[in-house]
C-alpha cells in the first residue's frame, strides 16, 4: 500500500535552528502555538499542524547526524490558498504591517496565480495566494490544457 492520495497530508514539519525566534515569527504572523515541548512547537493551521523542531533536538533524538541541520537547506516553500485577490491583498497588509522582512509584493503569475511570497526567518518561503479563471499567459492555450483552482 502506497501513501499517494489514501492519506492526506496532517502535519508539515519546518527544521530550524532557534525555535525561540521560529515560534516569536509563526505567532507574529497569526499561527496559535499549540503546543511547546523542549526542542519543538506546533501550531494550528485550519486542519493541518505547522510544526517546528530544532535540528540539534531532532539529530539527538532521532539519530540524523547534527550536521545535516547546521545549515536550511530551503527545498520546500509551503502554500495556502485562499479564496480571492483581497484576502491575498489583505494578507499582504497585515505582513506588512508587521515588518515582515522579505515580503514580496502580490502579482500575477503565469500560472495564473495571484499570490504574495515571503521567508521566515530561517529561509522557509511562504505562499499566499488566489487561483484566477485566466492569467496573463493564457493566449492560445486550450481551456482543457490550463490548470485550474481544482487541482
Amino acid at each position: 500500500m502506497g501513501l499517494g492520495l489514501q492519506h492526506a497530508i496532517t502535519d508539515i514539519c519546518l527544521i530550524v535552528p532557534d525555535l525561540d525566534r521560529s515560534i516569536a515569527f509563526y505567532e507574529k504572523i497569526g499561527f496559535p502555538l499549540r503546543r511547546r515541548n523542549e526542542g519543538f512547537a506546533d501550531f494550528d493551521a485550519a486542519g493541518t499542524t505547522l510544526a517546528l523542531w530544532e535540528g540539534k533536538h531532532l539529530g539527538e533524538h532521532v539519530g540524523f547526524a547534527e550536521a545535516n541541520f547546521a545549515q536550511p537547506s530551503h527545498h520546500v516553500m509551503t502554500a495556502m490558498r485562499v479564496a480571492s485577490d483581497d484576502v491575498v491583498n489583505a494578507v499582504y497588509d497585515d505582513l506588512r504591517g508587521k515588518g515582515i522582512a522579505d515580503l514580496k509584493a502580490p502579482k500575477i503569475y503565469e500560472w495564473n496565480a495571484y499570490a504574495l511570497y515571503f521567508a521566515d526567518p530561517d529561509g522557509n518561503i511562504w505562499e499566499i495566494y488566489s487561483w484566477r479563471p485566466t492569467g496573463p499567459y493564457d493566449a492560445g492555450v486550450p481551456p482543457e490544457n490550463k490548470r485550474t483552482a481544482n487541482l
